[in-house]
């Protein structure tokens, strides 16, 4: 008897899907990334024909999300992300607020209740990490000055909505919406910031002191022995761990405690050899990502609310790429840089659906 397997169906029809839809994409002068969002749209449960595991497929993704966050931080370092700071602290919470203030002005403008619209204008106003990481590889601008400062603006925007994900619950009903179970009054939204900051200082000061000494010291120790089956091992075992334990321990996003392992990672004299045996699982498990994004649309909408779609659509795209660019070009930098950084953030991102 044959035993139906959700996660062996979702991995091969997904990347089947992905490889067909993204193929034809190619051929019609389209990014790849349009072909694997149709292929998840056409697996998904609001089309007929095969559907895929809505519960495993996100985490497929989220391992895809990890290794090139992974990735990208063996190719960046604490100096480089310093020295974009300037721009990416300001350029961040600016652009977060004018794209929230357009959310919320919407919908008060639909007739709805300044809670629900500040929800969907926070939403709306962070971006994807993956969408913009694969755009600056494609296009080859990942390391230059308009790449990091994208990837530093992008940082901060993850801190920003982990600190969102917490006062939320505890500020539900005062913004007119349902308590969840467990969540904390409204009187200790302070409390809970205070812990969540905390949580994150703890986090960085154990990656960067402790961290930054054991994680190159195993790697070499593993490289001695000689194997190339335990030396990919341990590169996926300090990706995926430290990630986990990350989110688990500290509250912080699967996304940032592999970048930050990353980092740690590019301290070591075998950060090329980590970043060549991670490469191969990491370009496949990120297509499943893009699929796993596109089996959530619901083609129905665009009859059902078409205009709410295009008004959403125009903060998306018209928004937040004019509010990005108007930061970056009144702190004096060029236009090259605005144009990057308003493409790239002109998206929203995993932690919108969240």
């Amino acid at each position: 008897m044959l035993h139906e397997s959700s996660l062996i169906a979702m991995i091969s029809v997904g990347l089947g899907a992905a490889f067909v839809a993204g193929l034809i994409a190619t051929r019609l002068r389209l990014p790849a990334i349009v072909g694997y969002l149709l292929a998840g749209i056409a697996i998904g449960p609001f089309t007929p024909g095969f559907v895929g595991d809505a519960e495993v497929a996100p985490q497929l993704a989220e391992i895809g999300v990890i290794l090139l966050m992974f990735g990208v931080g063996m190719h960046f370092s604490v100096r480089d992300l310093l020295s974009v700071r300037a721009i990416a602290l300001p350029g961040a919470i600016g652009q977060i607020l004018l794209a929230t203030a357009l959310g919320v002005g919407l919908t008060r403008w639909w007739g709805w209740s300044f809670g629900a619209g500040l929800v969907l204008g926070l939403a709306l106003a962070v971006a994807s990490t993956v969408v913009l990481l694969r755009a600056l590889m494609d296009h080859d601008v990942l390391d230059t000055i308009h790449g990091r400062i994208a990837v530093g603006w992008l940082i901060v925007e993850d801190l920003f909505t982990v600190l969102v994900l917490v006062l939320l619950p505890a500020l539900a009903v005062p913004l007119g919406g349902i308590a969840l179970a467990g969540a904390t009054g409204s009187t200790n939204a302070f409390v809970a910031l205070a812990l969540a900051l905390g949580k994150v200082a703890i986090f960085a000061v154990v990656m960067f002191v402790v961290g930054a000494r054991v994680v190159p010291w195993l790697l070499a120790l593993v490289a001695r022995w000689g194997s190339r089956e335990l030396f990919t091992l341990a590169v996926l075992g300090v990706a995926l761990g430290i990630a986990f334990g990350a989110a688990q321990l500290f509250g912080v996003s699967f996304a940032l405690g592999a970048f930050v392992a990353g980092l740690v990672v590019g301290e070591s004299d075998l950060s090329h050899r980590a970043a060549a045996e991670a490469l191969p699982l990491r370009d496949a498990f990120a297509v499943l990502f893009f699929v796993s994004v596109g089996m959530l649309f619901d083609p129905a909408i665009l009859l059902e609310a078409p205009f709410q779609v295009l008004g959403v659509l125009a903060i998306i795209i018209v928004g937040k790429g004019l509010a990005a660019m108007g930061i970056v070009l009144g702190l004096g930098y060029p236009l090259r840089t605005g144009l990057v950084v308003a493409a790239g953030l002109a998206q929203v991102g995993e932690f919108s659906f969240i």
